[in-house]
C-alpha cells in the first residue's frame, strides 16, 4: 500500500523540499500541496489523503483552524494530520494537538524521521517529538484547573481503563502497554480503542490531551 501524502506550507521551497523526500520513499507518494488552510482543506477533501503535513504559520487560513476542519469533517475520518513547526512555538503546537493532529515533527528532523513519522501517524499512531512533548505539556497544562466536561468524560472508564489511560498519556505504545500490565498487545490495543470511542477522541494524541486536562495524569508525575 502507497501511503498518499498532501504537503501544506506556504514556501514553495519547503514544499519541493518535502515533495522530493516523500516520493523517494518506496512506499509514500505525494498527491497534492497547498499554500495555505484555505486550499488544504479543499485539497483534503478532493484528494483524501492518508496523512497532511501541515505547517502551521501561513496566510488565509492558519494550519491549526486548518487542521481543526479537517479533523472535525466526518468525510475525512481516515486522515491524519501531522503538524510541522519549529522549537519553541509550543503554543501553537499545543493548539494544533487539541485541534486534533495526530502528532507533531520539529522542522529540522532528520529526513529518516520524517519519513518513519509519516508512516507512524497513518498507522494510527501518535506521534510527539520527544525534545518537546514533556515540556510542552508542563508548560501549558500545569497552569490550568482541571475542566468539567474532560473530568466526566474519563469518570465513564473502568478502573482498566483508566489505568491504560495513563500509561498512554505517560508515552507508553501498545507493546508498552501489554508488557507492563501483563496482557497481549492485541488487548492492550482493544483497550486504546475502547478508550478512543468512549471518550471520542481522534487518535492516541488527544487521549494525551485529555488525561492531562482531566487531572488523571499529572506534569511532572
Amino acid at each position: 500500500m502507497t501511503l498518499r501524502v498532501l504537503i501544506v506550507d506556504d514556501q514553495e521551497l519547503i514544499r519541493v523540499g518535502f515533495r522530493v523526500l516523500i516520493d523517494s520513499a518506496a512506499d509514500m507518494s505525494t498527491v497534492g500541496e497547498a499554500a495555505d488552510g484555505v486550499v488544504a482543506i479543499a485539497e483534503a477533501m478532493r484528494l483524501r489523503p492518508d496523512v497532511v503535513l501541515m505547517d502551521i504559520r501561513m496566510p488565509v487560513m492558519d494550519g491549526i483552524e486548518a487542521t481543526r476542519r479537517i479533523c472535525a469533517e466526518p468525510e475525512l475520518a481516515g486522515v491524519r494530520v501531522l503538524v510541522l513547526t519549529t522549537f519553541g512555538d509550543d503554543e501553537n503546537v499545543f493548539a494544533a494537538l487539541r485541534a486534533g493532529a495526530s502528532g507533531f515533527l520539529l522542522k529540522d528532523a532528520r529526513p529518516a524521521d520524517l519519513l518513519a513519522a509519516v508512516r507512524t501517524v497513518a498507522a494510527g499512531e501518535s506521534l510527539l517529538s520527544p525534545r518537546v512533548t514533556s515540556v510542552l505539556i508542563e508548560r501549558f497544562l500545569a497552569e490550568r484547573e482541571p475542566r468539567g466536561p474532560a473530568v466526566g468524560t474519563v469518570a465513564q472508564l473502568t478502573d482498566r481503563e483508566r489505568e491504560v489511560l495513563t500509561l498512554v498519556a505517560r508515552g507508553r505504545s501498545n507493546e508498552e502497554l501489554a508488557a507492563e500490565l501483563v496482557i497481549s498487545p492485541l488487548t492492550a490495543k482493544t483497550h486504546v480503542s475502547h478508550i478512543r470511542t468512549k471518550l471520542g477522541a481522534h487518535d492516541r494524541a488527544q487521549l494525551v490531551m485529555l488525561a492531562y486536562e482531566s487531572g488523571l495524569v499529572h506534569p511532572g508525575a
